[in-house]
C-alpha cells in the first residue's frame, strides 16, 4: 500500500543514494518509487519528471559542495584542510559530480572552495595574478589527484604490485627506495604530502614578494 507521508528531501536523499551507488542510468522513476515504497505519481507531485529530479540532485550537490570550511592556525594548514575536504567530497559522489559537469555547473560548484582558498592566499600575502595562479594550482592538483585515484580504483589491473617492478637494480641500488616503492601507496598520506609541498612553494613566493616590496621602500 502506497505510503502517504513523503517529503521532497526524502525523495532526493534516496535518489542521490541510488546515483552514488549505481550511476544516473540506474535512476528510474519506477525503481525510485519501489525503493521509497510509494507510487510514481507521488514522486511526480514532489519533484516532477526524471529530468527535474536530476536537476534537483545537481543543484543540491552544488549546494553541498559549498559547505567546505578551512581549519587550522596558519594559511598553509587551512589551505591543505580545504584541499582534503574537497578531495573527500569529490571522491564521495563521483556520479553526481559528473552530472554537475554535464550541466555546465562545474565552475559554480568549485566557487565556494575557490573563495576559501583566495582568503587564505591573501592571508599569506599573495595578491593579484599570483594569488589566482596559486588558487588554480591547488584546485588542479586536487582534481588531478582524484582522477588518478578513480582510474586506479576502476582498473586495478593497470597498477601491478610494486614488488614486481622495483628491485635494487631498478631503483639505482637504493634498497630503501626499492622497498618503499614496492609497498602499496598510501593515497591519503601522498595527497597531503604533495599538496603541502605545492602550498609551501606557492606561499613562499608571497613571502619573497613582501620582502622585495619592503626592500624597495627602504
Amino acid at each position: 500500500m502506497p505510503r502517504s507521508a513523503l517529503t521532497r528531501e526524502e525523495v532526493l536523499d534516496t535518489a542521490a543514494d541510488l546515483v552514488r551507488q549505481h550511476g544516473p542510468d540506474a535512476l528510474t522513476m519506477r525503481g525510485l518509487a519501489a525503493k521509497l515504497g510509494t507510487a510514481v505519481t507521488s514522486i511526480y507531485w514532489h519533484i516532477g519528471n526524471r529530468e527535474s529530479l536530476l536537476d534537483a540532485l545537481v543543484e543540491r550537490t552544488v549546494q553541498e559542495m559549498g559547505a567546505i570550511r578551512p581549519t587550522g592556525r596558519t594559511p598553509a594548514t587551512r589551505i591543505v584542510s580545504v584541499a582534503r575536504q574537497l578531495r573527500d567530497e569529490l571522491r564521495a559522489r563521483p556520479h553526481l559530480i559528473a552530472m554537475v559537469h554535464e550541466r555546465g555547473l562545474t565552475e559554480r560548484m568549485f566557487l565556494p572552495a575557490q573563495r576559501a582558498l583566495v582568503h587564505e592566499m591573501h592571508s599569506a600575502g599573495l595578491r593579484g595574478a599570483r594569488a589566482a595562479e596559486a588558487v588554480r594550482a591547488v584546485q588542479f592538483q586536487i582534481v588531478g589527484f582524484v582522477l588518478v585515484e578513480r582510474n586506479r580504483d576502476r582498473a586495478p589491473e593497470q597498477s601491478p604490485r610494486g614488488e614486481k617492478l622495483w628491485s635494487t637494480g631498478t631503483a639505482e641500488r637504493d634498497t630503501g627506495l626499492a622497498r618503499a616503492l614496492g609497498r602499496p601507496a598510501n593515497p591519503e598520506k601522498l595527497f597531503v604530502v604533495s599538496v603541502r609541498a605545492l602550498v609551501d612553494s606557492l606561499l613562499s613566493r608571497g613571502t619573497d614578494g613582501n620582502r622585495a616590496a619592503v626592500a624597495k621602500k627602504e
